[in-house]
Parts: C-alpha cells; sequence; structure tokens
C-alpha cells in the first residue's frame, strides 16, 4: 500500500475507536465527511485495510500495449527506421505501417529495449530570437550544406535551399556536387516560379554572392555600374530584390536551423524511397519538400502576400546567367571564351566597331548578346583565316675561304705596322 493509503486505513480505525470523529478525520484527509463515511463503510464491509488499496493495483490495464505489438516497434526502428528520433518515428509507423503510437510511447518502448537516441535535443538559447517578419515574401533566407545524404551509398554532396521568413515554407531545394552559383540559381528560380519575386534575401558573404574585386574595371565604369557586383548579385539588381549579406551563421538562424531538420528527417525519408544517386535525390526532392511544408510551415502574422508577381517578359533564364563586356569586331562578331560569335539572325540594329557590348551565357550554356533589355541569340562562327602567300625560301650560303694571299693568312708584323703608320703621319702633314 501508499503511503496515503495507509493514512486512511490509519484514520479510519481512529475513528472507529472512538479517538476522532468524522469531521477531524475528514480534516486530516483533506476530504469530505460523506467520503470518510463511505471509507469507514468499506473498512467494514469489504475486510479491512485491504479494502482501502487501489483496485487496479497488479492488473494490467486495458489500454496497455500487447508485448507483440511493443517488439515489432523495437523491431522495425532497428532493421528499418533506425536513426530517426522519436516524433519522426511515430509519424513514419502511422504513414507506412498503420501503427498508430504517441511519442512518448515510442519513447518508453525503446527505453525499454535500452534503445536512446544519439542526438540530443535542442537546448534553449539564452538570447531573444528575431522576430518573424509578418509577411510571406518580405524576406528569404538562403544557404547550402555538404552531408552524406544519401548515407554510404553514394559520396558526400551538397544541398541548396531557399526558407520564407515570416511562414518557414521552404520555397525551393536542390542537390549539387559542391556549392555553386548554379545551385543557388534553381534554388531562386523554383521559388520565384512557384510563389513570385520576395522583397528581400539573405544570405553570408561567399563569393557567390558578392564580387571578390572591390574595384571596378573599366568595362564596369563604361557601362555606368556604381557598385561591383558578382553575377548573382547583378541578378538580384534586376529583378529589385535587396540582398543582405549576413557576417555570421546565427544572423540567419532560421536557415540553419532547417540543416539540423533536414539531417535529422530527409535522411530516413531518402532511404526509405531506396534513392542512390543525386539524381533520384533531385527527383524525390519536391515531394518530400511538400511533406515538410505540410508539417512545419506556419501560418503568417499578416495574411496578406507580399511577394511580387514576376512580369511574364521576363526571362529568368535571361536573369541568372554569366555576364561579362565584349568589344564588337568586324562583322558583327565578338571573342567569348576562346570562340568567335556572331548573331544567330540578322537583326536591324546599328552596332558599331569596338563598341562595347554585354554577353550572357545561360545556366544550359546559350550564349546571348544582351543589347537594349532584349536578348539577341549568338552562334560559334570560324575565325577568318588569312590567305598564305608562298614566299622564297633562301638556298644556303657556299662556305667562303680566304685566299692564300689574303692579309688575314699573312704572320703579325709590329715593325710593318709601324712603319705603315709612320708613314700615314708624313703624309697628313
Amino acid at each position: 500500500m501508499t503511503r496515503a493509503e495507509l493514512k486512511k486505513v490509519l484514520v479510519v480505525e481512529k475513528i472507529l475507536d472512538g479517538q476522532m470523529t468524522n469531521a477531524e478525520g475528514a480534516e486530516v484527509l483533506g476530504m469530505s465527511v460523506r467520503q470518510v463515511i463511505r471509507l469507514k463503510k468499506k473498512y467494514v464491509t469489504e475486510g479491512g485495510a485491504q479494502a482501502l488499496a487501489h483496485r487496479n493495483r497488479g492488473r494490467k490495464p486495458k489500454h496497455a500495449l500487447l508485448e507483440e505489438t511493443k517488439q515489432q516497434v523495437v523491431n522495425l526502428y532497428n532493421t528499418k527506421y533506425y536513426g530517426s528520433n522519436n516524433c519522426h518515428f511515430a509519424e513514419l509507423l502511422e504513414e507506412r505501417e498503420s501503427l498508430q503510437l504517441s511519442t512518448s510511447s515510442i519513447r518508453r518502448i525503446l527505453l525499454e529495449k535500452s534503445i536512446k537516441q544519439v542526438k540530443q535535443r535542442r537546448r534553449r538559447k539564452a538570447h531573444q530570437p528575431r522576430q518573424r517578419k509578418p509577411q510571406a515574401g518580405m524576406l528569404w533566407q538562403i544557404d547550402a550544406t555538404p552531408y552524406a545524404w544519401l548515407e554510404d551509398r553514394a559520396p558526400v554532396f551538397t544541398l541548396h535551399a531557399a526558407i520564407d521568413d515570416a511562414t518557414g515554407t521552404v520555397v525551393g531545394a536542390v542537390f549539387r556536387p559542391t556549392e555553386c552559383r548554379e545551385g543557388y540559381t534553381l534554388v531562386m528560380m523554383q521559388g520565384i516560379r512557384k510563389y513570385g519575386v520576395p522583397l528581400g534575401l539573405y544570405s553570408d558573404r561567399h563569393t557567390i554572392f558578392r564580387s571578390p574585386n572591390e574595384k571596378l574595371t573599366v568595362e564596369q565604369e563604361l557601362a555606368g555600374e556604381t557598385k561591383p557586383l558578382s553575377n548573382f548579385g547583378k541578378a538580384m539588381a534586376e529583378l529589385r530584390i535587396e540582398h543582405i549579406k549576413a557576417i555570421t551563421p546565427q544572423a540567419k538562424g532560421r536557415v540553419e536551423r532547417l540543416w539540423r531538420t533536414f539531417q535529422d528527417r530527409l535522411v530516413i525519408e531518402l532511404r526509405l524511397l531506396g534513392v542512390k544517386t543525386i539524381e533520384e535525390a533531385n527527383a524525390a526532392l519536391p515531394e518530400l519538400l511538400e511533406k515538410h511544408n505540410r508539417k512545419f510551415a506556419v501560418q503568417p502574422k499578416d495574411a496578406e502576400s507580399a511577394y511580387i508577381p514576376l512580369d511574364p517578359a521576363m526571362n529568368l533564364n535571361h536573369v541568372f546567367t554569366i555576364r561579362e563586356y565584349r568589344k564588337l569586331g568586324p562583322g558583327n562578331t565578338l571573342s567569348y571564351k576562346g570562340t568567335v560569335y556572331t548573331l544567330a539572325k540578322p537583326a536591324n540594329l546599328r552596332l558599331g566597331t569596338k563598341e562595347l557590348v554585354e554577353v550572357r551565357e545561360t545556366l544550359d550554356g546559350e550564349v546571348l548578346l544582351w543589347y537594349q533589355g532584349e536578348a539577341l541569340v549568338l552562334k560559334a562562327t570560324e575565325k577568318p583565316k588569312r590567305m598564305a602567300t608562298p614566299t622564297k625560301k633562301a638556298s644556303s650560303a657556299h662556305p667562303r675561304k680566304p685566299a692564300a694571299s689574303h692579309p688575314w693568312r699573312k704572320a703579325w708584323n709590329p715593325k710593318q705596322f709601324q712603319n705603315s703608320t709612320n708613314s700615314t703621319t708624313i703624309q697628313a702633314t
């Protein structure tokens, strides 16, 4: 019996012996007088102190889990869902095994078998977190992280992703072998085409986002640029997205915390789908993002969206490009990466020789001439070859030997040299 039950027995026995009244006993036990009377009746009619013990003690609850169910949960975790946290494991059991259990039950079953989570729970930070933006589309956070997303089934590769600050919605993501401009470009294009153009973008200070050259080149000055921008930064400026570059990872904490969630859940999901290559991972990623957003996305404070609809006349493939400047040569030709290009189709443009023009290269490798807001397709052409004029080859000269009477063959005579010098001096006088 528990201490509380022993106390009830002691008080009831004193009341029956006449040492206490019902009211005094009720005050000691913190019960009403009517409840004390019921305890006395139960004590007398049902066999003494044992009647006051809880009736369910020693009996198995009706809602208790069967041992077969517990063993099934343990076997599934060890063979199929290993590495998942308790909450994710409960979701997977309901989704894939039609087994509905609470997170606390999962945790209790695994602890009984000495199975503990390797990953610790996230500790609360002492500093006050930054408040979310009130409207969706006011700010995106973008980043990339390398990880063994396919565990030992493939080499380590990098996941690029962007998250909306107001809602926590992952607006775009893509796997690439390494962190690169192409990965960030694909993420931005996914998000803009699906949701619209955001007002701001938060990133780190990688050279993909900022120009390593602080000074403008002569071509950039002639083009009227006032601020050195990377190719990605030029695309942001063209879309009129305010680009903020964070100094510390904590400044863009929302996307940093996203990596912890993805590394905890996405690895398990990709394993269950049997993904073995980066191409298969990219094919499965859209559905996994939808599942993630349904689970973790929240409603913004302000229901009105801040997204700006994309102009139908704007081609994102022509915005997210590599941009360089070149001087036109004769016949509207230019040289780019060792290849000579010219206009693929005739255009009614007056382009002068040595005129400075902008060349853009898309993700697909298409080279464009950007002129007055219009993309002109270029095609590779051969560089004109100069006609080689035949030249007369000189014959080798015959060996020349001095004659036997040549002065070079005579021996050196200092007296003769002195006499010739004296005679020359006399003639001069």
